[in-house]
This record gives C-alpha cells, structure tokens and sequence, in this order.
C-alpha cells in the first residue's frame, strides 16, 4: 500500500500538494498505514471541470465504442480481482473470502452495464398523426457525482460507475476516506481498458469534497450511500442545487422466524447474516423476531454457533470475521453493550471477551448476542453497524409484522419458514424494499434495483439495474413529420402513360 494516497483526476495520479490529509488504518494492527490526500473546493472545481470537458467527446461516442470500453474494464476487473480484494480487505479488515464476494458482486453490476446498448434502446410509434411519428430517446444527464461508503469500497462504487459511464456520463467518484485505495485501483484499470480521460475522476476527502460536489453548478446528478442522516442531508442540499439526487440511507433489518421454521438454516442465516463483515453492512441482519414458542431453542443454536467462530486479521486463513474498520468504530460499537445491559436486555455472548487471532492493537470486537431486547432499547432503535445481533420475542405472526413495519427504516427483511402460505403473506403486507424468504440478506442481482422504503432512500430511484440506468438518463421525445416524396422533385420510377 503507497504511503501517499492522493486524487486520480483528468486520467492520471493528482501531483499537487494537499493542504490537509487523513489516515488510513490497517484495522488489523491498529498502526497507519498510508496517508490520504483530502479535496480542497480548488481540487473539486479541477475534477469536475476535467468531467465536464471529458462529457461532449464522451456522451457523442458510440453505443459499440462504450461497450468496447465496459467489456475490456470487466475483463481486467476478472483478472485483477484478487488484487482488490487483498487491498480492500487491508484497508477496510473483512476477511479475504468476504472481500472476494464484495468484487464478485461488483463484477455483476459491469456486465449489466455491458449490454448497453440493448438498454437503452428507446420507442417509436409510427403515424400517431397523418405523416407525423414520436419517438423517444434516452440522453445523459452531464457529469455525476458518487459518493460510496468505507463499508463496501470496491462494490458499491461500482455500483453506480460503470452504469453511469455507460449511458454517456462522466464521473466524479468521491469515495470513503478511511478506505481509499480500491478506488484508484479501479481507476486505473478503467484507464487501461481505453476509457478517455477525464471521463472518471476520483476525490478524497470529507465534507468539503462532499459539499463541493453538492455544490457544484456543472454536476448534475448525485449517487450516494451512507448513513440515514447523512443521506438526508445529502438529498436535501443536492436538491435545493437543482441536482437529481439518489440517496440510500441506513437501516435496521430484521429476520423474522415462524414457528414451523428449520431452526438450524435459521440459525446458520442468523449468524452469517449478523456477523459476516463485523456486521457493516447495511444490510446485514441486526434483530431477530422469534415468534414463540421458538425463542430458547433459536437463541441457544445461535450462541452455539458463535462460539466457533474464528475472529481475526483477515488475511490469515481461516479467520471468519476481521477488526471493525477504526478505532473510533469500534469504541462506538462496544458503547451499545454497555447500553443493551443498562436498559436490561440479557447479554448472551459479550463479544468483548471473544478470543482473536490477531495483532493486540486492532480494532476488535467478537460477535455479540442480546436476548429479550425491547423496542424502546438503543441496541434495537440504532443502526448499530457492528456485530451485535438483538434477539426480540414475539406473541404472533401479527406482531412481527407490525414490530418490522413500525420500524422507522425499511431496507431489508427477511422471513423463515416452510410455510408457502406465511411466505407469501409476508412479502404482501411487510413495508419494506427487499424482502427474502429463507434468504437472510436479500440482495438483487446486478439486473433488479437496490434499495430500501422509508428512511433507507431518499429520491425515487433504487441503485443500479433498470433504476441505474433510469437515474443516470433523461427522456427526450421527439415528434417529427415529413412531406410525402409524391410532394414533389426527382421522380425515378418508371414513366407511366396516363
């Protein structure tokens, strides 16, 4: 990892000097292990200015020229995959077969962007009028801003980009500062792949690059993920700019278990689901519902569960969980067990006691289970975005639904059980964007839409998929009309004698 992590701008590495930089961890070690440069508004005005002059040249190049660039990018993505998944696990601390996931997952979202050109084809309806046809077209929107999260440094980035490239836009990809490096990497294999200059940018930093591009005049569109009140704000100053905003906030995703569940696949969903990823992700499992009588049977499978679980430097083999991604993370977390004691949940397994197969100084915490958690406890109202797993009893079918739906977020869910009936029910009357039955984190495939209700999106569209290529377009609908060649001039045809 370089010493110096600096902005990538108009196709090559930044040589300025930065007027303030932050630190990179290794989480596993606790030490720093780089130095990020972060934007000054004189570095946002410089990569947008190179996107907006990248975008005529870019947004006028043929669907088949884009498409060569995309299927060349998703080549060398396949063959370097295993380069960034070393870098993301170094720098955000999930394990190497999780970061191998994230790039797998990654990789889907470019090979829908890859069909281009069958996506975007328009309509056409011939003769509406005498002699007149509409038809309709879908145009970029300019340069668009996206700003990812330390969670997912390489997936979700991709999430937007190559669906935005891909309709004709240029970019200015602000990704997390406590992860960076995954994003240059990314963009120095676009370069390789042919794409112009200019037509990616990225920028590091806080909230003055993030204000810059909210900002900005000439930035037409905003992709984000992050945090609810992040997201909020995010969407309301983009938009008071006169910016189409997409904004994917937090959430608090629950896994409801029926009675006539399979407890071990439920248990086995729990435990992935809640502490895959030290549980950052914003749609890892964080409340169980165990509808009665199924508590004391759910919670002792889970427990058992966790016991064997492996937490330490995920570039060691077999390590399961890694650190949490900073210090400051991590004391955040560890604050919520304290919470949960205080409000009187009952700690079934402190995670601060779990064994770890790493350096001292890392940002660790082992997975953690709550039983007999309340609604109006902190560990069940916060998005906690660690490994503590909340376990709430229920009476009925109908008060889990109405637990889940009275909730404030409404990214994911999932139900199990081996009703088909219960199943279907479920997904009709449950109040959320993603819904999995028997499948703990519901996540779309790269060719359906990501996203959640409520305060989990802010804006009208989900990420990528058919709703990418959505935002990152605008219609036009042309209605044209032209006189009949009998109107007159050059005739051809035979001669006829009338």
């Amino acid at each position: 990892m370089a010493g110096r992590i600096s902005h990538w701008i108009d196709g090559k590495p930044w040589a300025g000097v930065a007027e303030r930089r932050g630190e990179v961890f290794d989480p596993a070690t606790g030490e720093v292990a780089a130095h990020v440069d972060f934007a000054a508004q004189s570095e946002v005005d410089e990569a947008v200015q190179a996107a907006a002059r990248a975008f005529p040249a870019w947004r006028d190049t043929s669907l088949a020229g884009r498409s060569k660039v995309l299927f060349a990018f998703r080549e060398l993505l396949n063959q370097h995959k295993d380069e960034l998944a070393a870098i993301v696990t170094a720098e955000h601390g999930k394990v190497l077969d999780d970061a191998a996931g994230e790039v797998a997952r990654a990789l889907e979202n470019v090979e829908f962007a890859c069909g281009i050109p069958a996506l975007l084809k328009g309509g056409f309806s011939e003769n509406v009028s005498t002699r007149v046809d509409v038809y309709s077209m879908r145009q970029p929107l300019g340069v668009v801003g996206v700003i990812s999260p330390f969670n997912f440094p390489a997936m979700v980035p991709l999430w937007f980009v190559p669906n935005a490239i891909a309709c004709g836009n240029t970019v200015v990809l602000k990704p997390s500062e406590k992860d960076p490096s995954a994003s240059n990497f990314v963009a120095e294999l676009w370069a390789r792949a042919g794409l112009p200059d200019g037509v990616l940018n990225v920028l590091h930093g806080d909230k003055v690059a993030v204000d810059g591009l909210l900002s900005h005049p000439a930035v037409r569109g905003i992709s984000f993920v992050g945090s609810t009140p992040i997201a909020r704000y995010v969407y309301d100053t983009g938009t008071s700019h006169g910016k189409r905003v997409q904004a994917l906030g937090g959430a608090k995703n629950h896994m409801v278990v029926l009675p006539d569940a399979d407890l071990d696949l439920a248990a086995d969903a729990a435990v992935s689901a809640g502490f895959g990823s030290a549980g950052e992700r914003c749609m890892a499992v964080s409340v169980v519902v165990a509808v009665d009588p199924v508590g004391d049977e759910l919670v002792a499978k889970i427990r058992e569960r966790m016991a064997g679980l492996r937490v330490g430097d995920g570039r060691r083999p077999g390590c399961e969980m890694g650190p949490l991604v900073t210090g400051a993370h991590r004391d955040r977390v560890t604050s919520y067990v304290d919470a949960g004691l205080s409000a009187g949940a009952s700690l079934v397994v402190d995670g601060r006691d779990h064994e770890i197969d790493g350096a001292a100084g890392g940002f660790w915490l082992g997975p953690t289970l709550f039983d007999h958690v309340g609604p109006d406890m902190s560990i069940y109202t916060d998005e906690i975005f660690g490994p503590v797993l909340s376990v709430v009893r229920s009476d009925t079918y109908e008060s889990a639904v109405t637990l889940v739906n009275d909730n404030p977020y409404g990214n994911g869910v999932a139900i199990f059980t081996n009703d088909g009936g219960a199943a279907r029910r479920f997904q009709n009357e449950i109040e959320v964007g993603m819904v999995g039955v028997n499948v703990p984190i519901p996540v779309p495939v790269g060719y359906y839409s990501f996203g959640g209700w409520k305060s989990s999106l802010f804006g009208d569209t989900h990420a990528y998929g058919p709703d990418g290529l959505h935002f990152f377009t605008r219609t036009k609908v042309v209605t044209s009309r032209w006189l009949d060649p009998s109107h007159g001039g050059v005739n051809l045809g035979f001669p006829r004698n009338d």
